[in-house]
């Protein structure tokens, strides 16, 4: 899955009409606002700590932290911002997009300092391991092709997925800070096999054409908290992505774009059905915050 990925992401540029999924932040302007709405909340009730970086995981083309970072400026933060990303092709994107960033291949390279992080679909694409009755999953070559080499109730783990949150979680302890994670997953632990490919916007077979497609497990979030936890961090409950943005007004801000951009209505309309309705996005995807003890908690988790 690792090998798959990183050779998938670096050799195309996958998002859009044209590629073969879309994010949240390419359906609407909406969903990156709501996500800078947040962040500079908690950032002012932090004390405005004029050190804090804004930082993204897997930032895709740019166009969340573009929007995140309209809200962010207009309340004040000027802090440099670090995105963490090996594919070339996305680093392109996102230079046009947001000119002033600075990029990482690793999230422990990004620097000592609080911070204001964003995981927007970034956990999925991790590598998972997947155990029948306690043996380890494999791929095998068959017949010429690939195939899985046993069957049965599944359960996975990722190893990769936890060292993430865990290095993510140490540096909010030491350092302050919030961290956003939004994903598609699960609020609870449970066994089962969620590993599936996309490709041109459709499901397809997980071993067929490995690196021509993007591989992706749902998250365990209840791993991730607990993981958190242990590093030393504080964890919010995880809320779905649909309360998260109404509770943050995404309602308010497309009656206040369709005010002023009445020809967008029925466009801004879809767009916060799918990103809201528990029928597409606002069902599936979960949110949770990671902090540090110091940093109070962002608005949108009810606590």
């Amino acid at each position: 899955m690792e090998a798959c990925n990183s050779y998938y992401y670096a050799t195309r540029d996958p998002l859009g009409r044209d590629g073969d999924f879309t994010t949240a932040p390419e359906i609407s302007q909406m969903f990156g606002e709501m996500v800078g709405a947040a962040l500079a909340d908690v950032w002012v009730n932090a004390g405005k700590p004029a050190d804090a970086i804004y930082a993204e995981l897997g930032p895709g083309r740019g166009t969340l932290a573009a929007d995140a970072l309209r809200v962010l400026r207009g309340a004040g933060f000027s802090g440099e911002v670090h995105l963490v990303e090996m594919s070339p092709i996305l680093r392109d994107h996102q230079a046009r997009n947001v000119p002033d960033a600075q990029w990482h291949d690793s999230l422990q390279d990004l620097p000592a300092a609080p911070l204001l992080l964003v995981a927007n679909e970034f956990f999925d694409a991790l590598p998972v391991r997947q155990f029948v009755s306690g043996v380890e999953r494999k791929v095998t070559i068959a017949a010429g092709g690939l195939a899985f080499d046993r069957d049965g109730e599944i359960v996975e783990d990722s190893p990769v997925q936890e060292a993430a949150v865990s290095a993510i979680a140490t540096c909010l302890t030491q350092c302050g800070g919030v961290a956003l994670v939004i994903d598609y997953g699960h609020d609870r632990s449970a066994p089962g096999d969620t590993l599936q490919a996309v490709r041109g916007h459709r499901y397809v077979p997980t071993l067929v054409d490995p690196g021509e497609q993007d591989l992706t497990a749902h998250v365990d979030f209840e791993a991730l908290g607990r993981v958190a936890k242990d590093a030393g961090a504080a964890v919010t409950k995880v809320v779905t992505q649909g309360s998260w943005l109404n509770s943050l007004g995404i309602g308010a801000r497309a009656a206040a774009l369709a005010t002023a951009n009445p020809q967008r209505v029925e466009e801004l309309e879809i767009a916060v059905d799918r990103l809201c309705h528990e029928e597409q996005m606002g069902q599936l995807f979960k949110v949770m915050a990671i902090r540090s003890p110091d940093w109070p908690v962002p608005a949108g988790f009810g606590e």
